[in-house]
């Protein structure tokens, strides 16, 4: 699929699926290539844009400070670039965020809202990821499989170690370049600072927020928060931990099933 050119940044995009247009933005480990067949239960009955954030992947940006609402205009500008005037949004976690933000700065082009495994930030942040960055690979690795899914803890690590080992893998590698850890860590400062608390009963959308019941980095407080802030919204938890939309099977059937309501 193509690039774009979306603001100050040279986007690559996938376009997939047919029916109602959906956009899709994923978080701040997912870029498209990192994904093969998640999003197929969406692509079955939508028509799906994904793309690789500024941050990620094949997206290129400069190299300055990036805001969650440069992150968010992002986004309208490739809706612009596709033509479509007004779609379904699904974020999930950092994109669960850069959706929040979209819907507060362009709610015209927000039909319903899905925010999966994601925080408003504030005092209901979730998990500063950017400070596991300059631990010692095997610290990072522990922490980051124990705070995924709750019930992975220490103790579990120790009487599981082969199934350990097989988590911890995805997360003790270094980046491919200095480049892109840079970048990596301008995406996850712009994260740190993310705050919508004040400003969530402005979210005019329908809106469904989902959960995993054992997600430690965007724990379930923090998505009452969002039921609580968002009016008329729903809350949807789901087995799993921060990766429930790949462990519990009905997940994406169910935001299918709620979107085309």
């Amino acid at each position: 699929m193509p690039y774009a050119e979306v603001r100050d940044t040279r986007t690559w995009y996938e376009l997939r699926g047919e029916g109602p247009p959906l956009l899709f933005i994923s978080g701040s480990g997912g870029p498209l290539w990192s994904m093969p067949g998640t999003l197929d239960p969406l692509i079955e009955r939508f028509r799906v844009l994904a793309y690789d954030k500024r941050g990620l992947g094949r997206c290129e940006a400069p190299a300055t400070t990036w805001e969650m609402a440069d992150f968010a205009d992002d986004a309208a500008v490739l809706l612009d670039v596709v033509g479509w005037d007004r779609c379904d949004v699904v974020g999930a976690s950092f994109g669960g965020m850069i959706a929040q933000e979209l819907a507060l700065r362009h709610p015209q082009r927000v039909a319903k809202l899905v925010l999966c495994c994601t925080s408003p930030g504030g005092d209901f942040a979730s998990y500063p990821l950017h400070t596991l960055l300059d631990l010692p690979s095997e610290e990072r690795a522990s922490r980051r499989v124990a705070i995924t899914d709750l019930r992975n803890d220490p103790a579990w690590q120790a009487a599981h170690p082969e199934e350990y080992a097989a988590l911890a893998e995805r997360y003790a590698g270094g980046y491919a370049s200095e480049e892109d850890e840079q970048r990596h860590r301008r995406l996850l400062a712009a994260r740190s600072r993310l705050d919508t608390i004040e400003r969530l009963p402005r979210i005019a959308s329908p809106t469904l927020i989902a959960g995993g019941r054992h997600d430690g980095i965007a724990p379930l407080r923090n998505q009452e928060m969002l039921r609580e802030r968002i009016p008329g919204s729903r809350l949807e938890l789901f087995e799993g931990g921060h990766g429930f939309m790949r462990e519990d099977p009905r997940a994406l059937e169910v935001i299918a099933d709620w979107l085309t309501a």
